[in-house]
């Protein structure tokens, strides 16, 4: 219990270090180094980057340790399993509410109450600010997946506050 708040003030705060370095991202252009206009969302960008590649170091950790009684995962599949049962328990203390995919490659990972969204759950006006938030997560699944030997694209989208999806694209070597 005490680990899972932790863990949620230690992302909230990375987040909001990272967004307090994003020179004044109300305006649509800002200043940069030499005068010239540069737009506000190449701070988030970079913003989004860093919390991504944060993220997908935790994950190359995790994808290293929790395995240990599973030796070879035989298929893709078997991977995502074991991402969206031991990995997320592991980090989240709940398992992913549900995993689809199309066989070619491509899965949705769906949670229905994502713990780092349900603080800005109470209405539609955090919908835009929730990218922010999914950035880490992204990272710690392509970590994880990385880890085990899959080479991945995974990418977030929020519909409604605190259901996330996670789209893992796993192309074809």
């Amino acid at each position: 219990m005490a680990d899972t708040v932790l863990f949620e003030f230690l992302h909230t705060e990375m987040v909001a270090e990272l967004w307090a370095h994003d020179p004044d991202p109300g305006s649509g252009v800002s200043a940069g180094s030499r005068g010239e206009e540069v737009g506000a969302t190449t701070g988030q960008k970079m913003s989004l980057s860093v919390l991504e590649s944060m993220g997908f170091r935790v994950g190359q950790a995790l994808g290293e340790r929790l395995p240990r009684e599973t030796l070879a995962f035989r298929e893709e599949l078997d991977v995502l399993k074991f991402l969206c049962k031991d990995l997320w328990v592991a980090v989240f203390q709940k398992q992913m509410d549900s995993l689809r995919t199309n066989h070619q490659g491509t899965y949705v990972l769906q949670d229905n109450s994502f713990p780092l969204l349900l603080p800005m759950a109470s209405g539609l006006q955090y919908l835009e600010e929730a990218p922010k938030f999914l950035a880490f997560t992204c990272g710690l699944l392509r970590g994880a997946l990385c880890t085990l030997g899959i080479e991945s694209v995974v990418t977030a989208s929020v519909a409604a506050l605190p259901v996330c999806k996670f789209q893992v694209l796993i192309p074809k070597s």
